[in-house]
This record gives C-alpha cells, sequence and structure tokens, in this order.
C-alpha cells in the first residue's frame, strides 16, 4: 500500500459506502417490502457515513502526484464541495424518511443519489490519468458501490428478521442477488482493465510497488478475498434465506454469512484500490 494515497483509497471506499448505501436503500423502499425502521436506519447510516466522508475530503492533499501516481489536482475542491452537498442533500432525505413521508422522501433520496453520482464521476476523473482511460475508473468505482451497498444492506436487513417475525423473505433474497450481480460485474470488469494496458505506470516506491501485476499477491487477494468469497457467502445466504419462514434459524445463518461477506467486499475494495495506486490499473 502506497501511504501517501492512503487518504485516497479511504475517501474512494467511503464514496462507494455512502453512495452505494444509498443507492441500495431507495431500491428497497421502492419495492416496498422492507420495514419503515429499516429504511430510517439506513438512511442515517447514509448521512453518517457521509458526514465521515466528508472529514476524509477535507484533509485530502491537492497535489498533483501523490507517491508517484499522478491526480488531476485541480479537481480537490470539487471532491470537498460535492462531499459536503451529499451531506446536506441527505439530511431533508432522513427527515421525509422519519416522516413517513413517502413522495417526499423519494424525491429527496434521489436527488441526494444525484449528487453522489456525480461525485463519483468527479472522483473517477480525478484518479484516472495513468489508467487506460476514465471509463475503466468510473465502472470500477461504481461497481464497487453497487457491491458495497448490497452487502452492508443485506447485512443489516438480515437484523431485521431477527426481531420481527414473519417479514417476507423476498427483500433479502433480492438484495444478496443484486450482491451476487454486482460481484459478477466487477470481475467482469477486472477481466477488461486487466486487459488493457495502463498509459503510465507509477513511479511507485511502496512495497510491493515495483512488482507486475500478476505477480503481486495483493492482486489474488483482491480476486479471491474481495470477489470470489463475497460471491460464494452472497449465493450462499441466498439460498439459506429460503428456507425462512418455515425455520427461523435461516435467517441467523444468512445475516452470519453476510457478516462475512461484509469483511470480505470492504478489503476487496481497500486492495482494488491500493492496487490501482501502485499500477494504474483500475482492478
Amino acid at each position: 500500500m502506497n501511504l501517501d494515497a492512503l487518504p485516497y483509497t479511504s475517501f474512494i471506499v467511503l464514496v462507494e459506502f455512502c453512495v452505494g448505501s444509498l443507492l441500495v436503500c431507495l431500491l428497497a423502499d421502492w419495492r416496498g417490502r422492507v420495514a419503515p425502521s429499516f429504511v430510517r436506519f439506513s438512511a442515517a447510516m447514509v448521512s453518517v457515513g457521509a458526514a465521515v466522508m466528508l472529514l476524509n475530503a477535507l484533509a485530502l492533499d491537492p497535489k498533483s502526484i501523490i507517491g508517484g501516481y499522478r491526480l488531476d489536482s485541480g479537481l480537490s475542491t470539487w471532491l470537498k464541495a460535492l462531499s459536503a452537498l451529499f451531506l446536506a442533500a441527505s439530511l431533508p432525505y432522513n427527515w421525509y424518511v422519519t416522516k413517513q413521508q413517502r413522495r417526499a422522501s423519494m424525491l429527496s433520496g434521489v436527488a441526494a443519489l444525484a449528487v453522489g453520482c456525480a461525485l463519483v464521476a468527479v472522483t473517477a476523473y480525478d484518479v484516472s490519468l495513468p489508467t487506460w482511460g476514465y471509463a475503466g475508473v468510473l465502472l470500477s468505482i461504481g461497481g464497487g458501490a453497487l457491491a458495497v451497498g448490497a452487502v452492508v444492506l443485506a447485512m443489516t436487513l438480515g437484523h431485521w428478521y431477527l426481531v420481527t417475525p414473519r417479514l417476507p423473505r423476498e427483500s433479502l433474497e433480492e438484495l444478496t442477488l443484486l450482491l451476487v450481480a454486482a460481484v459478477a460485474l466487477q470481475a467482469a470488469l477486472l477481466a477488461v482493465n486487466v486487459a488493457i494496458p495502463a498509459r503510465e505506470t507509477p513511479a511507485a516506491t511502496a512495497f510491493l510497488g515495483s512488482q507486475s501485476l500478476g505477480a503481486n499477491p495483493a492482486f489474488w487477494l483482491r480476486i479471491i478475498i474481495g470477489l470470489a468469497v463475497p460471491a460464494a457467502l452472497g449465493w450462499m445466504s441466498y439460498v439459506s434465506s429460503k428456507g425462512y419462514p418455515a425455520n427461523e434459524n435461516a435467517m441467523m445463518a444468512a445475516t452470519g454469512l453476510l457478516y462475512i461477506a461484509v469483511g470480505a467486499v470492504l478489503v476487496g475494495e481497500v486492495l482494488a484500490r491500493g492496487l490501482m495506486f501502485l499500477t494504474g490499473v483500475p482492478v
């Protein structure tokens, strides 16, 4: 890991968490199969994450090069402004969700998501200069946001089945399938991004930075821990949840599997962003 790039690595993961969680929360609320208390909790979680993300954004160093990796230094102000705007936009969504004003909450949520998408787009452009192209980084971060949002909210939703009997199992089934689909999308994007050479190879001085991507153990950990393990756990959780409500322990098993999946997905995202700053490949 390049220590100079660590603030950007954590910032990108926080962007994925906030925007992905908001997207999945809106989808689950739109489907109408989740408890209002789950939506309220998820909305609050997005705002708390956005506050942490803003603090991280304010700490970003507006340099043109970090640890040998070239950035578009002129965008640092935009990253901070959009982070603040996303936090501000998430607050009305929380208010309307708490008041159970469905139409207003959906409209304010979509508005906050639009700001979040703009933040993803600017973040991707800021770090895309050494990579093969802007599209590769944008799709990589977008896929990461979908995977992080799906696994975090699926794990969170699992707890509602433990305290509220007889909730429809379809809600968790949909989120676990969304997780599997998101990880499959990430795997496909990884294959494309690895196949296309980077425009620049960063002059990284960090540990393992001089190794090629295929020889770097972090690359294979990214594939195994960040992709293969979450896909397997997501599918196992989906199969387990199908035993509910006949077997209430099925949801306990599914939630336990999703706990592990959350850790695997987050570790995978940290590895992916760290590798990008070392090699210029948005894995």
